[in-house]
């Protein structure tokens, strides 16, 4: 029994520390699935804080599965996505615990321009959970719109740099 306390309270303790979001310096990975109608992909970002509220960086994925096909069948420029984005973190705006934040942002990518609004939750200073959702915007290119240009849900672990 003082052993299961001590771990609850050790867990409390960690958990109490952890920062969703602390402003301009903070740095963010995430690494995780991206799921779309016809494929499935794997998805990292980098963010880096610009001040209170606003944050920019990069992402990218890259697709594995595709559901009409074997992935290899699809040309490599059109298996991987590289965006360019910002955010603004909207955690304490919206008066949450500092273990989250609700990020809305916008980004331009090889594929297309859209939008996204992503979720973090922080249970350590340094690891947490992330979920995002990708809507395009305009689209580059009809050809490969079947990939390329869906909603797209991600879903991993954020990590704090």
């Amino acid at each position: 029994m003082k052993k299961i306390l001590f771990l609850a309270m050790l867990l409390v303790t960690l958990m109490s520390n952890a920062q969703a979001y602390s402003g301009k310096g903070d740095i963010k990975a995430q690494v995780g699935a991206g799921f779309q109608n016809s494929a499935t992909a794997i998805h990292a970002t980098a963010d880096f804080g610009l001040g209170i509220n606003m944050s920019y960086g990069v992402s990218g994925s890259y697709i594995l599965n595709y559901a009409f096909g074997n992935a290899s069948d699809i040309a490599l420029k059109d298996r991987v996505d590289i965006k360019v984005r910002f955010n603004a973190n909207l955690g304490d705006v919206f008066g949450l615990d500092k273990k989250m934040d609700i990020y809305p942002g916008l980004d331009l990518g090889l594929k297309n321009f859209g939008a996204h609004l992503g979720f973090r939750y922080f249970f350590t200073d340094g690891f947490g959970l992330y979920s995002e959702l990708e809507l395009p915007i305009a689209r580059y290119n009809n050809e490969i719109a079947g990939i390329n240009n869906q909603f797209i849900f991600n879903v991993g672990a954020s990590f704090n740099l």
